[in-house]
């Protein structure tokens, strides 16, 4: 599921939480990082899909990556790496 070449700068497990509060946490998360920064997430709400593209698009962050994990029991987990 993750490229071990790419080294987030801060990792957020946000798994098990619904929407709005992935976006929520990762909105305060990046106020604390420096631009250029990566932050990655993780998630399984089926809506963080939508919810992360509208946020990186009105916030003005690159969501360099957007991909799902689904080879375990339960909800597949989504992976953002979204540039401050």
């Amino acid at each position: 599921m993750k490229d071990l070449d790419i080294m987030p700068d801060q990792t957020l497990d946000l798994r098990g939480l619904k929407c709005p509060l992935p976006v929520l946490k990762a909105r305060r998360a990046i106020k604390a990082m420096d631009k250029g920064e990566q932050l990655e997430v993780l998630a399984d709400d089926p809506a963080a899909v939508l919810d992360f593209a509208h946020f990186c698009e009105v916030d003005q962050h690159e969501l360099e990556e957007s991909s799902s994990d689904d080879s375990g029991d339960g909800p597949p987990t989504l992976r953002f790496l979204i540039r401050v």
